[in-house]
C-alpha cells in the first residue's frame, strides 16, 4: 500500500550542550513510502514534549538509547490511524505511543502504549492526564505514598505537569495539599486552577 505522502520530520541534526535549542534540531521532509504487511499509517495529532527528552538528546544512555543524530526526534504523541495493513488496527482509531516528531508515522504494534476511546473526552488528554504524565502522578501517589483522608501532603514542582496531578488526585482523596513552585505566579495558578494552597520558591 503505498501512502503518497510527504512526512514533515524533526530530526535532531547536533547534540546540544547545556539547554537544547532550535539548531540542534533541522526539519527533514521525507517521503513515506509502503506500508508493509502489520504495519498502519498514524497521523499524529499531539506531540509530547517531556523533561525525558533532554536526556536522549545526549550522547550516553539515558532512560534509553540516545537519540541518533539525523534521527526523527523521539516522542510521544497520539494519533489517528489513517491505513492499515494490521487486522487488529482499523482505520479511524486513536493510539498512544512512540511516533516521534513527525506529522506521520509507519507504525507497528510494539510502538504502541494505548487506544484511546474518545468518549473519555478530547484526544489531548491521551498525552496527559491519561499518559505518561497521568500515570506517573497516580501510580507514585496511590502506589507508593498511598495517602490518607486527612493527611497533608506536600506536593514539590506543584506548578509541573505530574505535580499538578498529584495534588488534584490527593485532593480528591481528602487530603489537604500544599505545594512548592518557582513563582508566586504559578503558586497563584495552583490556587486558582487546581484548587490547593501553594507558595513560590
Amino acid at each position: 500500500m503505498n501512502t503518497n505522502k510527504i512526512n514533515r520530520r524533526i530530526v535532531l541534526s547536533q547534540r546540544p550542550i547545556g539547554i537544547p535549542e532550535p539548531s540542534h534540531f533541522a526539519r527533514d521532509d521525507q517521503p513515506l513510502g509502503d506500508l508493509a504487511d502489520g504495519q498502519f499509517l498514524i497521523r499524529n495529532l499531539y506531540l509530547s514534549v517531556d523533561p525525558a527528552q533532554r536526556g536522549w538528546v545526549n550522547a550516553s544512555a539515558n532512560y534509553s538509547d540516545p537519540v541518533p543524530i539525523g534521527g526523527v526526534m523521539r516522542s510521544l504523541a497520539v494519533g489517528v490511524v489513517e491505513a492499515s495493513r494490521n487486522d487488529a488496527v482499523k482505520v479511524g482509531e486513536h493510539y498512544y505511543g512512540w511516533f516521534g516528531w513527525q506529522d506521520y508515522c509507519l507504525a507497528a504494534p510494539a510502538l504502541l502504549l494505548a487506544k484511546f476511546d474518545l468518549s473519555h473526552g478530547a484526544v489531548s488528554l491521551a498525552v496527559g492526564i491519561f499518559g505518561i504524565t497521568g500515570i506517573t502522578a497516580y501510580l507514585a501517589l496511590t502506589d507508593i505514598g498511598r495517602p490518607q483522608p486527612g493527611e497533608t501532603l506536600m506536593v514539590s514542582t506543584a506548578a509541573g505537569a505530574v505535580g499538578s496531578i498529584v495534588g488534584q488526585i490527593a485532593k480528591r482523596l481528602g487530603c489537604d495539599v500544599v505545594g512548592l513552585t518557582g513563582s508566586d505566579d504559578k503558586a497563584a495558578r495552583c490556587t486558582a486552577e487546581f484548587g490547593y494552597r501553594a507558595a513560590g520558591n
